[in-house]
């Protein structure tokens, strides 16, 4: 695909030069050249996203067992998702709140927030009753070795418990998500705003009852 990419920007860049007599003609091919650097850029940047979500999907059938038998189940209850939030001391818990779906995709979630002044940390618990397309959006995360760091945070794959995750951080803002996957089918998600440190997305994680959403069926 690139090299089909870079010869389209060729002939482009020779048909602008076939018919260069002036300053102005001369300044427009400069400007189809620097195109043309750039759809080479992008073409780049394309095949590397490509890649990188390749391998996400290859640690993704890793984590989930990657068994083709494996079919989608009835999800779970909400109301039995909400059993695993906790309470978290210091912090006002709300209201949980839940849906379950069966057709057209087969899902449950639940979600509850707690608050502590101008902070918050949401917390949401999906089963994916083993639906494969419901774990995409987390491949690249649960690749085992996965790290980004930037000058203000970074994201990680990580182990919560016996499980595994990824922790993601944003120094400046103080926001942040804290996930595990369960069980290969339940996904935990925190999701912190304004947080003092991401100690405290850790703190909220360790009050969910991982161990009984593990033996949920």
């Amino acid at each position: 695909m690139r090299r089909e990419l870079t010869l389209w920007c060729g002939v482009v860049c020779l048909s602008a030069l076939a018919g260069c007599g002036t300053s102005e003609e001369a300044r427009k091919v400069e400007e189809v050249e620097k195109a043309a650097e750039q759809v080479q850029d992008s073409a780049g940047a394309m095949a590397k996203g490509l890649e990188d979500m390749a391998k996400g999907f290859q640690g993704l059938q890793g984590l989930t067992g990657g068994d083709p038998s494996q079919k989608p189940v009835d999800p779970v209850g909400f109301r039995d998702l909400q059993t695993a939030f906790g309470d978290l001391p210091g912090w006002e818990k709300g209201k949980p709140t839940g849906e379950r779906m069966t057709n057209p995709i087969n899902y449950s979630q639940a979600k509850v927030t707690y608050r502590k002044g101008e902070q918050s940390i949401e917390a949401e618990i999906s089963d994916s009753a083993f639906n494969q397309l419901m774990l995409v959006p987390f491949a690249m995360f649960l690749t085992a070795g996965y790290e980004k760091e930037t000058d203000h945070g970074y994201e990680k794959s990580i182990k919560v418990g016996d499980f595994p995750g990824w922790e993601k951080w944003d120094a400046a803002q103080k926001d942040g998500e804290l996930s595990a996957l369960v069980n290969k089918r339940f996904v935990v998600q925190l999701s912190g705003r304004n947080l003092t440190a991401v100690t405290e997305l850790q703190a909220a994680m360790q009050s969910v009852d991982l161990q009984k959403l593990a033996g949920l069926k």
